[in-house]
């Protein structure tokens, strides 16, 4: 290898800056600028073997040739920089000159807006009640303990709190565990007599495949001076053939709830193998739809309405429920997910 002091490798390096520049301005594409940056500037490139020559130089020398071939890099990347945006402008003129668009060609094809299932349901049922009357309510989602309990008859030591497992905000308040309390507020508020559905979310610490911490529900309270069970039948088995499709039975059976006497489950005849039976309805044909009963007489006197002279009935669905029924969803942990995939399902 031929030895150079510092002025030859000065020469040298100054040699090759004035070849790097002129290089850089030949290129005619971003691609083959940057071949020629790595030609040069990369880590096996030309100035790399210059720098390899430093061991030649003295100690005083080495810090003055270090700082000069600096000097150049920064020339050097500042000139690749400037090359490369306009090379990059000058590959987008040509391709917008290149381009043509056809106004002629139909536009791609719009995602209709899907109607999430629980939306779904609610409306459906609102207006099927709507036609018997009823009239759309809804309520505080943080109640009071009074009105998500004790109105409803469940007083503090009452074994029914325990079937509700509540999330507590502070000592008087919670997350409403049922959509019961819009009853209350209602024959506070209004005058009998009443024909009212409430609605909106719930909430429970629970969790599995067939239940949800936050779900919702759909309640029903009709307030009269002559309301009897008989009227209570007739309204859900409307309502069930109305939601449901025609030709399937209803049935009630007894139960117990604090803010009902008497009370009842309600079943139906399953919709989708028709009480054939099927994995939805376990074989039985039948399937659970909600509860209901006529409004227990302490109620009224909690939210200070006259009984007997007005009387009622009251009726309750979760409206996840009714949607895995209708829809044949098998996990109800689908439905708040709101993966697209599944809520497209229910296009409008």
């Amino acid at each position: 290898m031929l030895a150079f002091d510092s002025m030859t490798l000065a020469d040298k390096l100054q040699s090759l800056k004035a070849e790097a520049l002129a290089s850089f301005q030949t290129a005619d594409s971003s691609k083959a600028l940057y071949d020629k940056k790595v030609h040069y500037l990369g880590k096996s490139g030309v100035f790399t073997e210059v720098m390899k020559e430093m061991g030649s130089l003295s100690k005083e020398e080495r810090p003055q040739f270090g700082k000069l071939v600096n000097e150049v890099k920064v020339v050097l990347e500042a000139a690749y920089a400037e090359a490369e945006q306009a090379l990059k402008k000058q590959e987008i003129d040509a391709q917008m000159l290149s381009e043509e668009i056809d106004l002629s060609l139909p536009s791609y094809p719009l995602q209709i807006g899907s109607e999430h299932p629980v939306h779904r349901v609610i409306n459906e049922i609102a207006g099927i009640m709507g036609r018997l009357g009823y009239s759309l309510r809804q309520g505080p989602l943080i109640e009071k303990d009074y009105y998500n309990f004790e109105a409803l008859n469940i007083p503090a030591d009452h074994p029914a709190r325990d079937m509700q497992d509540t999330f507590f905000i502070d000592k008087t308040h919670v997350l409403r565990t049922h959509t019961s309390p819009i009853q209350i507020h209602s024959l506070e508020s209004e005058k009998p007599p009443l024909r009212i559905i409430g609605t909106g979310p719930v909430f429970r610490c629970d969790s599995d495949i067939s239940h949800l911490p936050n779900f919702h529900q759909i309640e029903g309270m009709c307030v009269d001076t002559k309301v009897s069970m008989a009227d209570l039948k007739g309204t859900i088995s409307f309502f069930v053939k109305e939601f449901f499709g025609s030709g399937l039975k209803t049935r009630f059976r007894p139960s117990f709830f604090p803010f009902t006497e008497p009370s009842a489950e309600v079943d139906c005849t399953c919709p989708i193998c028709k009480g054939k039976g099927c994995s939805l309805c376990k074989q039985s044909g039948w399937i659970e739809i909600g509860g209901c009963g006529l409004i227990n007489p302490k109620v009224f006197q909690h939210a200070h309405v006259e009984y007997p002279k007005w009387q009622g009935f009251a009726f309750g669905f979760g409206i996840e429920r009714m949607a895995i029924i209708k829809y044949g969803i098998d996990d109800i942990r689908l439905i708040p997910e709101n993966d697209m995939r599944f809520v497209r399902q229910f296009e409008v």
